[in-house]
């Protein structure tokens, strides 16, 4: 295949597993606002945590440098992948996408031929509305379905690569020649790849991640009912779980889904549904809120609470996942805010984190000393660091997995 100039804008999970991909084969710059980042690559290092990345990093030798200048990194580009941050914004219900536009401005002034992809997450009809906006722009929407940690290895065994195309599109082969770029890379060889419009790729990517964070309300509120009828949650979700059409995968109870991408896709995702008739789509949403208003209970419960009007709660970890450092959306922040509350003091042991407080609580440092002040320690993901004080511990944690 030909090697291709790429520039990827936007050095996060998806951004930076797909920039170091594509290096492979092709000559890639990563393009970043924040110098650190951009630094770190051109180290070498992975300013993300995922020991995939950073080991391909270190010993393969990929074609790949980063920069902080958009000129020097979109000049002469033949593709750009779009991967920068849209979160939700709850006043609009809608993803802020904002940053897709600044860097659309900068590839119309230094990239106007580029094939541009947007692998950020987007509404439903997002992209043929900046088709429209940038006329004669080749535009691309490619969903990733991507695990904070684990980004580059699901991009080198990807479940399916899809392309989506805005109406009237006529530059197929050359969104096909992208997919193909992305399968060269890969590991794994044997894998779909579906061409679709953009609206309906758009589509794809958040009822996939609804579907997911419902199957994680679903054991969550099974669990509930285990919890509230003394029943063993674990034999009911193995014998739930051997029926091969629900499988055995994904049935670990915790706090809520969470993350960077489930809330925000289900609630936009919500938004999209407006005028049209649905039930679980809305139900999904409330369901999370609920189950962290249940585990706060019970964490209270644990703690003596109010008898004892003033434990001490520790929080292990803010992560969402195990072998991340990404707190965004954690549901234990859900479970924090609930509990300081009701005017409860919490402490927090996060070794990723470098501030001293975290919402107005402490972070303690030393995991001897947080262990010590903790009156009961809440834990969405447990791990062997904390097998002597397991009688101290509140999880729902039953399968030491993600």
């Amino acid at each position: 295949m030909k090697q291709y100039r790429i520039t990827v804008a936007g050095t996060g999970y998806v951004g930076l597993s797909n920039a170091v991909l594509l290096s492979q084969h092709n000559i890639v710059t990563a393009y970043d606002i924040v110098e650190e980042k951009v630094n770190k690559i051109n180290k070498k290092e992975s300013p993300i945590v995922d020991a995939v990345l950073q080991d391909y990093l270190k010993t393969k030798p990929l074609n790949l440098t980063a920069s902080a200048s958009p000129e020097n990194a979109f000049k002469n580009a033949e593709i750009v992948i779009i991967s920068t941050p849209t979160n939700y914004d709850p006043v609009i219900n809608y993803f802020d996408t904002s940053s897709i536009e600044k860097v659309m401005e900068q590839i119309k002034l230094y990239a106007p031929d580029a094939l541009v992809v947007i692998k950020s997450t987007v509404p439903v009809g997002y992209t043929e509305e900046l088709y429209n906006k940038f006329p004669g722009c080749k535009l691309v929407f490619s969903p990733e379905f991507l695990r904070e940690g684990r980004a580059l290895e699901d991009n080198l065994y990807p479940s399916r690569i899809i392309t989506g195309l805005p109406e009237n599109a006529v530059y197929k082969d050359l969104a096909m020649e992208f997919a193909l770029l992305l399968k060269q890379g890969a590991i794994k060889q044997d894998v779909t790849i579906l061409q679709m419009g953009a609206t309906e790729a758009e589509s794809v990517k958040l009822f996939a991640n609804s579907f997911l964070a419902l199957r994680v309300a679903f054991f969550n509120e099974l669990d509930s009912y285990a919890e509230v009828r003394g029943l063993n949650t674990t034999d009911i979700i193995k014998g739930v779980c051997l029926d091969s059409r629900i499988g055995d995968y994904y049935n670990n109870p915790s706090f809520g889904y969470g993350g960077y991408c489930l809330p925000k896709d289900t609630k936009q995702l919500l938004a999209n549904y407006k005028e049209v008739p649905n039930n679980i789509i809305n139900a999904i949403v409330e369901a999370n809120r609920t189950r962290k208003d249940f585990i706060s209970e019970r964490v209270l419960k644990k703690a003596g609470f109010p008898q004892n009007p003033s434990p001490v709660i520790g929080i292990y970890r803010l992560t969402m996942k195990t072998n991340s450092d990404n707190f965004r959306m954690s549901s234990v922040h859900g479970i924090i805010k609930r509990i300081k509350a009701k005017g409860i003091n919490v402490i927090i042991y996060e070794p990723a984190m470098h501030e001293k407080h975290h919402f107005n609580s402490p972070i303690i440092d030393s995991l001897e000393e947080f262990k010590k002040q903790s009156s009961v320690i809440i834990a969405n993901r447990i791990d062997n660091n904390l097998k002597d004080v397991i009688d101290k511990v509140f999880t729902r944690d039953l399968f030491n997995r993600d």
